[in-house]
C-alpha cells in the first residue's frame, strides 16, 4: 500500500494521544487546575491533531460527516462515533479537574475505555480488509493497542509500568511482522484463483494490463526491498522499545523526555512499514507480488 504521510501521522499521534487520555481518565495521573489544563491540552492536540491529519487522505473531506451514519457495517463510522464520545467524556472529566479540582471517577473510567476503544476501532478498519492479508489477522489490533497503551504510559510519566508495556508492545510489533510475512502466501490467493483458471495449471500474465500507471498502482501497489525493510524494522524496534527502555532505567526526567521522542520516532518508522509492506492482492494482477 502507498504509505501516505497523513495516515501515518494520524495512526501515530492519535494513538499516543488517546493513550494519554486513557491514563488520565483511569486516574494514573490526577492533575488539577492549570496542570490539568496542560495535560489535557497535550492529549487533545495529539488525539485531535491525528484525527484531522487523517482527513487529508480523503478525496472529499467535506463528506466525512456522512461516515457517522454507517455505524452498523463500517468500522470507520464506529471509529468516528467512538472518538467523539471519548473526546466529549474526557472534556467533561477534564473540566472537573481544571475548574473544580474534582475527579469524577466513573466518568473518567468511561472516557478511558472509550479512548482505548477508539484505537481498537482504528485497528479494525485495517484488520477487516481481507484483500490485505498482512493486516487481516489478530496481530493488527494487538499491535495497535499495545503501542497505544505503552505510549500513553510513557507520555503520562508512568515509568514503572511503561517499561514492561514497551517490551510487550515490541513483542506485539515483531509478532505482527512474523505473521504478516507469511500472510499472503497462506491466504492461498494467486493469479489463478483471481481469474478462476487455477485448475487448468499455473497462470501467468501474457502482458501487463496496460503500459501506464493508474489509481490502483499508485494506491495499492508499493514495493520495498527486503534488505531495506529489515533495516527499517531493526531501526523501528530500537527507537520504539530498546532505547526508551534503556533511557527509562536511568530515572532521569531529561532522559525520559528523550525516551518519549525516541519512541515516537520508532512508531513513525513502524507505521511507515505497516503501510509500505501491506501487499494488496490486486498486485498479483499486475505481476508485483
Amino acid at each position: 500500500m502507498h504509505p501516505a504521510p497523513s495516515v501515518i501521522i494520524f495512526s501515530t499521534l492519535s494513538g499516543i494521544g488517546f493513550g494519554l487520555l486513557a491514563f488520565l481518565g483511569a486516574g494514573f495521573l490526577v492533575p488539577t487546575g492549570f496542570m490539568a489544563f496542560v495535560w489535557f491540552t497535550i492529549a487533545y492536540l495529539l488525539a485531535v491533531g491525528g484525527l484531522i491529519a487523517s482527513t487529508f487522505h480523503l478525496g472529499h473531506p467535506e463528506r466525512a460527516l456522512k461516515a457517522f451514519t454507517q455505524w452498523r457495517t463500517s468500522w470507520l463510522s464506529r471509529e468516528g462515533i467512538c472518538a467523539v464520545a471519548a473526546l466529549l467524556a474526557m472534556a467533561i472529566y477534564g473540566a472537573g479537574l481544571v475548574f473544580l479540582d474534582s475527579r469524577w471517577g466513573m466518568l473518567g473510567n468511561i472516557g478511558a475505555a472509550l479512548s482505548i476503544g477508539t484505537v481498537f476501532t482504528t485497528a479494525m478498519i485495517y484488520t477487516q480488509i481481507k484483500t490485505v492479508p498482512r493486516w487481516h489477522n489478530a496481530t493488527t489490533p494487538l499491535m495497535f493497542l499495545t503501542i497505544c497503551i505503552a505510549g500513553g504510559a510513557l507520555l503520562a510519566g508512568q515509568v514503572s509500568i511503561a517499561t514492561p508495556l514497551l517490551i510487550i508492545a515490541g513483542v506485539a510489533q515483531i509478532a505482527h511482522w512474523i505473521v504478516g510475512d507469511r500472510a499472503l502466501a497462506n491466504s492461498g490467493t494467486t493469479l489463478g484463483t483471481a481469474t478462476g483458471l487455477g485448475a487448468r495449471g499455473d497462470v501467468r500474465a501474457f502482458e501487463p494490463p496496460h503500459t501506464g500507471t493508474n489509481y490502483l498502482l499508485r494506491e495499492f501497489v508499493y514495493v520495498i526491498g527486503r534488505k531495506h525493510a529489515f533495516k527499517l524494522r531493526v531501526l523501528a524496534i530500537v527507537l520504539m522499545v530498546v532505547l526508551p527502555v534503556l533511557l527509562l532505567i536511568t530515572h532521569s526526567h531529561v532522559l525520559a523526555a528523550l525516551a518519549l521522542i525516541s519512541h515516537l520516532a520508532g512508531v513513525f518508522a513502524a507505521r511507515w512499514l505497516f503501510f509500505a509492506q501491506a501487499e494488496h492482492v490486486v498486485g498479483l494482477y499486475y505481476g508485483k507480488r
